[in-house]
């Protein structure tokens, strides 16, 4: 079960190095034989297929391992232990992925360098990577042309301003003044994301315990699981250290009080804005049962206070700035099929168009998509005030439900947006039907997310793409051995097995 897991972590390292945007000055491309593959389009295809079947190998092993802490803690006195072997696939499946370049998306590739924009004195928040000057780098080749870090960013970002937070920009610059070589600079950022993964592997099992799941199971099902493996720590994305300080400020608001609580959130937000959303959590969670609308409105304020203050004060301690501010709209430049604002908006401007109603090309889908975001905050905000107070489960429950309102409704979503909800999702006791639709689901994000962006528009390379997710996904999740080890994963959903001192204490058989 191991082993098969590093197996398909390594093919998908293998593979990705076929695939993968990397700066025309990196010394890999010169072996001939990568050269080769990578110059024709049957040897992308080919590198395309070893993605996809280590991350079948992945997925497969993560069932398995889902299946074993499932059934081990129901027989065992001590949970610990299949927390601990999930955190032992978590280091070893995530070993390979560490060297590997961003999989997937070009994002890793602008992370870096607006980390160096950053450590050369030019604000990420005014110049694209394409201010970056090939003076501040090594000397190149003379066959080629541009600087090192910016080869690999997506062109659509060269000019544009970054709409992260202060954190990863100072990470990034720190990364920066030691090295400028692209490929270290990634693996440095990929570290700062596995923090995220740490805090995760920290955070979900207490969060588990206060939802009434089964910690070992929901350990598995965030931290390994083909979403995380392939978006989180392959793809290489802010999202992946954004969650884990979400987990961990709902943790320490319960522990250590609401105001720490608050400053991690202002550090999640710093991240990635949506990070805040952690605060609906820490407001009710740390409001006595049955707290009144006054000291909701006063304690939201507070926490909102502490949070905002710890995210622009980062700014200015770090002089980042925060004029991430005015760049928040530059995601979406860019249609994506995820969105549902995005997708309605769209054919409502299409129907437009043919009925000559004279709008603007995007009228709806800008409309539509500003009318999206005013309902997220909406859902948030009726969840903040008048949802159950005094509950940590309940408190779970709200950020889940206020995450999942915000990437069902934002703008534009990617594949790695879905990061943010399993960690609310998998740590409560949610019905056996619920869990199975969460495996399938991450089963699923996971094998798509080579089909994201990787292919450069190659037709032959998605459709090889296409039909190997579709040999994979019926042997994991729909032949009767998927089945039955589907089953034993949501089995602890059941009431659990009661000890001999508590029944001799209540008389009871089951627990209340």
């Amino acid at each position: 079960m191991i082993a098969r897991g590093t197996l398909g972590s390594l093919l998908v390292l293998l593979g990705g190095v076929v695939t993968a945007t990397l700066p025309a000055s990196t010394p890999v491309l010169r072996l001939g034989a990568l050269e080769a593959l990578r110059g024709h389009e049957i040897g992308r295809m080919a590198g395309l297929v070893v993605v996809l079947v280590g991350l079948g190998l992945l997925a497969n092993a993560w069932l398995r391992l889902c299946r074993t802490v499932a059934v081990g803690d129901r027989e065992t006195a001590d949970p610990a232990d299949g927390e601990a072997l999930v955190r032992f696939a978590a280091v070893v499946w995530s070993a390979p992925l560490l060297l590997a370049p961003p999989l997937f998306s070009r994002d890793g590739w602008s992370y870096a360098a607006q980390g160096m924009l950053a450590e050369v004195g030019l604000s990420p928040y005014v110049v694209g990577p394409g201010a970056l000057a090939p003076a501040t780098f090594l000397p190149l080749p003379g066959w080629v042309t541009g600087p090192p870090i910016v080869q690999a960013v997506d062109p659509m970002w060269w000019d544009t301003a970054t709409p992260y937070g202060p954190v990863p920009v100072f990470l990034g610059a720190v990364v920066a003044g030691v090295t400028g070589n692209p490929w270290i600079l990634v693996v440095g950022h990929r570290g700062f994301a596995l923090v995220g993964l740490v805090l995760l592997a920290w955070a979900v099992p207490r969060l588990a315990r206060w939802g009434g799941a089964n910690p070992a199971v929901a350990t598995a099902l965030v931290v390994v699981s083909p979403l995380m493996m392939a978006n989180g720590v392959a793809g290489l994305h802010n999202d992946l250290l954004m969650v884990g300080l979400m987990a961990a400020a709902l943790v320490v608001a319960v522990e250590r009080g609401w105001a720490w609580g608050a400053v991690i959130a202002g550090l999640a937000a710093a991240v990635k804005v949506p990070g805040g959303l952690v605060c609906v959590g820490i407001v009710l969670v740390s409001l006595p049962v049955a707290a009144p609308l006054a000291a909701r409105l006063r304690r939201l304020g507070a926490v909102a206070a502490v949070s905002v203050g710890t995210l622009l004060g980062l700014g200015l301690v770090t002089g980042i700035g925060n004029g991430w501010l005015r760049a928040l709209t530059v995601p979406g430049e860019v249609n994506t099929p995820l969105s549902a604002t995005t997708l309605v908006g769209g054919v409502l401007d299409w129907l437009a168009g043919h009925l000559g109603l004279g709008t603007g090309p995007a009228f709806f889908r800008d409309l539509v998509r500003a009318l999206g975001l005013l309902a997220a905050a909406g859902i948030g905000g009726w969840v903040a005030l008048r949802w159950p107070t005094g509950s940590r489960r309940t408190a779970i429950a709200a950020v889940a439900a206020t995450g999942a309102a915000f990437v069902l409704l934002s703008p534009v979503v990617h594949l790695w947006y879905f990061l943010l909800l399993p960690p609310f999702l998998a740590t409560q006791r949610l019905p056996r039907h619920a869990t199975g639709a969460l495996v399938a689901v991450s089963v699923l994000l996971g094998l798509v997310a080579p089909l994201d962006s990787s292919l450069h528009g190659a037709y032959y390379a998605i459709v090889i793409g296409c039909m190997t997710v579709a040999l994979l996904l019926p042997f994991l999740l729909l032949t009767p051995p998927a089945r039955e080890r589907l089953a034993r994963i949501v089995a602890p959903l059941a009431p659990p097995l009661v000890t001999k001192g508590y029944r001799a204490k209540t008389g009871a058989t089951t627990p209340g």
